[in-house]
């Protein structure tokens, strides 16, 4: 598998403009949780399947930490494999509103301080409430970890777990 696995946030260098700022706040948050993560240094990628393949995994298997604004001006991230979408009236009727929208880029990186391709529930400047579909338990999956370049495995249940998500049918297939 190309990149470098990392345990902790000990690599030389930060992505974006971070300096590695959003990756510490990832692996803090996590151990702060005790939750266990592997970090994996990887080539950029430019879309889901790529990173997919550059990390030796199927498209599933990544799971997308999307923030989703409620109408209310609040925030969730809603957790859904990368081969799924949201199914934007199961998560309605699961919340009990009418109304959710995806924000544009700046208000999620005001919302997480994460950018877009890096936002992960853990070390979210806001700890907003979790929805994860319900396909992720049982699996060991890959996610975003706070910085462009780096990915992160850890078991969805423990995950779900330490974040005191809501696991429930939340998503459809792409």
């Amino acid at each position: 598998m190309p990149g470098q696995g990392l345990s902790d946030g000990s690599a030389a260098g930060g992505g974006a403009g971070g300096g590695g700022a959003g990756r510490e706040r990832f692996l803090a948050d996590a151990a702060a949780r005790g939750l266990s993560v592997q970090l994996v240094e990887r080539l950029a990628a430019n879309s889901l399947e790529e990173a997919a393949r550059i990390l030796g995994i199927q498209p599933g298997d990544i799971v997308k930490s999307l923030v989703v604004k409620h109408k209310d001006g609040s925030f969730l991230f809603a957790l859904v494999p990368g081969d799924r979408q949201i199914s934007w009236p199961k998560l309605r009727a699961l919340i009990g509103v009418n109304k959710l929208s995806l924000p544009t880029a700046d208000v999620a990186l005001a919302a997480t301080g994460y950018e877009r391709g890096t936002i992960t529930p853990l070390g979210s400047t806001v700890a907003w409430p979790v929805y994860a579909d319900r396909t992720i338990s049982g699996r060991r999956i890959s996610m975003g970890a706070g910085e462009h370049g780096f990915s992160a495995f850890v078991d969805a249940d423990a995950l779900t777990a330490a974040l005191a998500a809501v696991v429930a049918d939340i998503s459809e297939p792409n």
